[in-house]
Parts: C-alpha cells; structure tokens; sequence
C-alpha cells in the first residue's frame, strides 16, 4: 500500500450462543483476537511469501484448508499477473456465505509479502495480519446470521515487484474488480472493507481520503460507543491499497489499516515486521470494529 502523505468482554455460554455482555454497545457476536493472533503466527512460520513463491504456495494450501473446515462456499481466481518481473501466477482465495438480501459485504486483505532482496521480510503486520484477521473473520462469519452475502477475500499481489505504480502493485484486487464488474457482482455490494496491518501494538488507524465517507463516518460512530475513538486518527491522508480499484469502480469502501508502524514508520517493508511487534489487543479492536459496522451495514437496505 502507498500513502501520499507517508472492553467490552463477551462469553458464549452454553450450546445455544447466549451472549452476556457488559457494554450494551458490543458487538454481538464475538472476534477472537488471540485466535486472529494465533493464526497470524502460523502464516509467518512459512516465512518470506512473495507472490509466484513456493512458500506463498504452502500458505495458500493452508489457508484453504483452514477455509474448507469453516464451511462456506471457497473458490479459487487463479490468473497470470503481468509484472516487471515477468509473468507470474497469482491467486485470490474468495469464501461466500450466502445471505437472502440480494446484497453482498465484501471483507478482503492480502496475504502475500514484499519481495525484498537481502532482507529477511516476513511480513508479519503486513501480509501477516490481515491473513490471520480473515480466518477469523470468517470462522465468526461461520456462525452469524446475516441476510447479505459476505464475502472473505484473500488477495495475492498486493505488493509491487518493482516500485509502487498503478500497473505495479494490486495486482489481486484489480484483477477481482474487473472480474466482478463484468459478471455483475459489483452492483450487489453494499461495501467492501479492507484490512491490512492492524496488529501494531501503537495502534493508530489511518483515516483515509480514498475511502467513502459514509463508511468512515460509520466506523468513527462505531468507536466512540465502545471506547475506541483513540486508535483512530483524525488527520486524513489518500491510501492506495487494494480497496482503490472498487472504489473507482465506484464501490462503497473502506481501508482499515495502520501505516504508521514502528518510530517513524521504521518497521514497514523492513525485517523488523516480527510478531513481536504485534499484540492481540490490537487484532481484538479492530475484529470488534469490522464485526460491528458488517452488522450495522447488514441490518439496512
């Protein structure tokens, strides 16, 4: 991604899902954030994942077998990017719960990382987070009434091979943008919601000019009532990430992300992205964030 200017607790309790919450507000159905952490930790293990590479192979292999056990409907858009580097195959990983609405919320991330020669990048705020936040995601989704479809989205080429452009870079997203738009699945969705680097233990989100305001507005009304109008920032910056290509789609969309990670940023696209950078707080804030404005979102026309 590019930047131009770089608890409430709930308990399930029983085998009925009755929930008993301190904070009216909460979210009612309940993001694991040590899962999501848990999860972000088995990705890493694979180690360097850039796209075309063995081991971001092995991940996708993984990631789908998490996938398959949640249940759903998983498919696989397989496609040939063409890169600076040459050719390269590339694949987003798309599971639907089918909803009765007509409409459809859409919830993505990428789970490749940044080939950067002689550096030992594991990606684990960037690549890492938002892989371990989907599953999650959607193994809560799993179980969740819901009347739209939800979408969980994992996009591969994120990552520019070369230096950020509009033809190097978000190679999974514009690749589903233009797919959606010609079969029609683009005029069903009511919003697409994008995470990428959540887990930083200096949580601050970006409030990003290329997101739509409607949505920005509701996820600022969603953090003042459960406390968490503090990780939000108010200063506004245009982020080029992969909601932009359904944005200029004109898609509703929102990046949920945080780019200011480590002093001064230090830590982006550097070997310092470790998991010890990264805290379950962080997941469990934004997992409380996303899974309340999906509801809100789910609940209108």
């Amino acid at each position: 991604m590019c930047n131009s200017h770089c608890s409430c607790i709930l308990r399930w309790i029983g085998c009925f899902g009755l929930v008993i919450s301190a904070c009216p507000s909460a979210p009612a159905f309940e993001f694991r954030g040590a899962a999501a952490y848990a999860q972000t930790k088995h990705a890493v293990s694979f180690g360097q994942r850039p796209s075309g590479s063995a081991n971001l192979s092995k991940l996708r292999d993984w990631i789908s077998s998490q996938l398959k056990s949640i249940g759903g409907e998983l498919s696989s858009d397989s496609f040939e990017a063409q890169t600076p580097s040459g050719p390269i195959p590339m694949t987003n990983l798309i599971l639907k719960f089918a909803g009765t609405s007509g409409k459809a919320i859409v919830v993505t991330g990428h789970y490749d990382t940044k080939n950067i020669p002689m550096v030992n990048f594991v990606g684990a705020n960037d690549g890492g987070s938002s892989t371990g936040f989907l599953l999650e995601f959607a193994h809560v989704m799993a179980t969740a009434k819901h009347r739209d479809d939800i979408y969980v989205v994992f996009f591969d080429g994120e990552e520019a091979l070369g230096k950020w452009t509009d033809t190097d870079s978000r190679y999974g997203s514009r690749h589903l943008a233009a797919k959606w738009l010609a079969d029609g699945t683009l005029s069903h969705m009511k919003a697409l919601i994008n995470i990428d680097m959540i887990a930083d233990k200096d949580l601050d989100l970006s409030n990003d000019d290329n997101s739509s305001q409607p949505l920005r507005a509701k996820l600022k009304g969603i953090a003042d009532r459960l406390g968490y109008s503090k990780y939000l920032r108010s200063d506004a910056g245009a982020i080029d990430d992969d909601h932009k290509p359904f944005a200029e789609l004109g898609v509703n969309v929102l990046d949920i992300i945080d780019l200011d990670y480590g002093p001064n940023g230090g830590y982006w696209h550097t070997a310092e992205d470790t998991m010890d950078k990264l805290s379950v707080r962080s997941f469990q804030i934004v997992g409380d964030l996303t899974m309340s404005l999906v509801k809100e979102l789910d609940s209108v026309n």
